[in-house]
């Protein structure tokens, strides 16, 4: 193995501190890998982030944790990927599990509610920087000739965000054809060229112990469906949750899989992490594991078997713009969620002052970190919501 510059000591050690500090959803959290990973500490290539984005977004389950896991893959193979997955995930997991048992205790989180009001709001101008710079990066700089030299980039990233935005959803076939149309344009395959080849496209007060062993066989089986079957980031699997655990199931009340939702956004780390604090509800600690286990086995799984593969090839140019491709529209679909998100937690002056002060702080006030800025929204929305 090459040398490396870093250790996977290192590399455990900050996916520690990001499943700990990292505020903001799929988008942020992505933002802050390519932030950290490849301009500051300069661990991976722009190539190494591009085709880690891609696979992520290509297989199932929650983007951030898949991008994680294969970041741990890129240079410490099937070690690296345990470790940062289990590193980033525990932190929040931990988060849920003692939120959940408040939750029993308490019979419910009314100033979650209130907590909820200002973080959503901060949480939208973290993530709206997190897609400006992912912006740049990836499809190319706002000016006249970056747009005409990367036109087909900006029409697929454009179309993704439309997309998104109207279907409330992530679509991996559209990421798909980007991809493929990019590669035909860019960089044709040899088969394409010579017709006579044929293609192949790899494609207890608390419940802590309180269950029942049928019902963690359903969580376990739901939510290995979730894992497996649900695209995109942690705003896909929302509906998918809903559905089952609300009028399937019946697990859940309204209001109570609402408290689930504002916990995965109050908490950090990745936002599907609120299988964890459902699985307590259901069925105290033993649902939670099983919930969060079976929700990101499947990821995990699909990426570090499909890593080595999509590593050799992602050297061939027409795989490059393959990538590209996706990376764009993946790029599209993550500005798309951040509109779709604004609309529900943008819902007043109040809470638009609060987005648009986020924005301005990480734009002009340095050294300011994430954390603070989560922490000063959530005094400011229990402090206006108790006026």
């Amino acid at each position: 193995m090459e040398n490396q510059k870093y250790s996977l000591g290192q590399l455990t050690l900050y996916f520690l501190r990001l499943g700990t500090w990292g505020f903001g959803g799929p988008v942020a959290l992505v933002g802050y890998m390519h932030r950290d990973l490849v301009e500051q500490k300069q661990w991976l290539t722009e190539e190494e982030y591009k085709e880690g984005l891609a696979l992520a977004q290509l297989a199932p389950g929650p983007l951030a944790a898949q991008l994680g896991i294969y970041i741990g893959f890129v240079h410490y193979g099937l070690l690296g990927a345990t470790l940062t997955g289990l590193a980033f995930v525990i932190p929040s997991f931990v988060m849920v599990v003692i939120l959940g048992m408040v939750y029993q205790l308490y019979s419910g989180l009314t100033w979650m509610r209130d907590v909820f009001y200002g973080v959503g709001a901060a949480v939208i101008g973290i993530i709206a920087i997190s897609a400006y710079k992912l912006t740049l990066k990836s499809v190319g700089k706002l000016n006249t000739n970056a747009i005409k030299a990367n036109w087909p980039l900006w029409l697929f990233y454009i179309l993704a965000i439309v997309i998104t935005v109207i279907t409330q959803q992530e679509q991996v076939l559209l990421f798909v054809g980007c991809g493929l149309i990019y590669m035909v344009i860019k960089a044709p395959p040899l088969w394409l060229k010579k017709p006579t080849a044929s293609p192949v496209i790899l494609l207890t007060g608390m419940g802590f112990w309180y269950y029942s062993k049928d019902t963690l066989i359903e969580i376990g089986l739901f939510f290995l469906k979730a894992g497996t079957f649900v695209f995109g980031s942690g705003l896909a699997i929302v509906p998918f949750l809903h559905a089952g655990i609300v009028n399937d199931y019946h697990w859940l009340t309204e209001n109570q899989f609402l408290d689930a939702v504002a916990v995965a956004m109050i908490t950090p780390g990745p936002v599907v992490i609120t299988v964890g604090f459902i699985g307590y509800l259901v069925s105290g600690f033993p649902g939670a594991a099983v919930a969060a286990l079976a929700t990101f086995l499947p990821c995990f799984l699909f990426t570090v078997i499909s890593a080595p593969y999509f590593k050799k090839i992602a050297k061939n140019l027409s795989i490059k713009a393959f990538v590209d491709g996706i990376t764009a529209a993946v790029i599209g679909a993550l500005v798309g969620s951040v509109f779709i998100i604004a609309t529900r937690s943008i819902i007043d002056i109040p809470t638009a002052i609060i987005a648009l002060a986020t924005v301005m702080a990480l734009i002009y006030v340095k050294k300011i970190q994430e954390p603070y800025i989560i922490a000063i929204a959530a005094l400011l929305g229990m402090l206006i919501k108790s006026l």
